[in-house]
């Protein structure tokens, strides 16, 4: 249900077209909440039938115009009464993880590179997170909105942490385990 919210939010931040939402998705909100552009697209049409968005009019021709979306009245009262309701944190669900106790049963092929491989994307993840807070978030930038918005920026910065940081720990067990040994974890 959260993918019309992540919609909901990104159009009263900023009215946009499809294209410039999904574009939007890719380079913010999509860090912790991704959907594909058709399920943009298709989630656009209906928020537009239920009438919590609607298309602003057009200065030019219809034909080949990008639609620009904005939230109505509606819409806002939607986001508020998800944004003040409760939700449980949901479980952990990694493959990665799960890969880890098969290893344990079947043996350790594979596993070193992965995990080196998967320390390398966390930590380039960590880096592009650092140098968005560098950009966007000087001292001094701290209104309401920004704090929030720095908050969710600070999750990823902080996940990304205990990623490198538990996957430099789990190489380090993974070399003192035999290369094919299996043991029950």
């Amino acid at each position: 249900m959260s993918l019309p919210h992540a919609i909901l939010t990104a159009l009263l931040e900023k009215p946009s077209s499809g294209l410039e939402l999904t574009r939007r998705f890719d380079k913010s909100i999509g860090y912790f909440w991704s959907a594909t552009h058709q399920q943009i697209y298709r989630e656009l049409g209906r928020l537009e039938a239920e009438g919590s968005i609607r298309a602003l009019a057009s200065q030019q021709p219809a034909r080949g115009q990008k639609k620009r979306y904005e939230v109505l009245p509606a819409g806002r009262a939607e986001l508020a009464r998800w944004t003040a309701a409760s939700q449980d944190p949901k479980p952990l669900r990694d493959t990665l993880l799960l890969r880890l106790r098969a290893a344990a049963v079947v043996g350790t092929a594979g596993i070193g590179e992965d995990l080196r491989r998967h320390l390398d994307l966390h930590r380039r993840q960590l880096a592009e997170y650092e140098e968005i807070q560098e950009r966007d978030f000087p001292p001094g930038k701290d209104a309401p909105a920004d704090r929030l918005q720095h908050l969710v920026l600070r999750a990823g910065i902080d996940l990304e942490t205990f990623w490198t940081g538990w996957l430099t720990h789990a190489l380090e067990e993974f070399e003192r385990i035999p290369a094919e040994g299996s043991t029950t974890l």
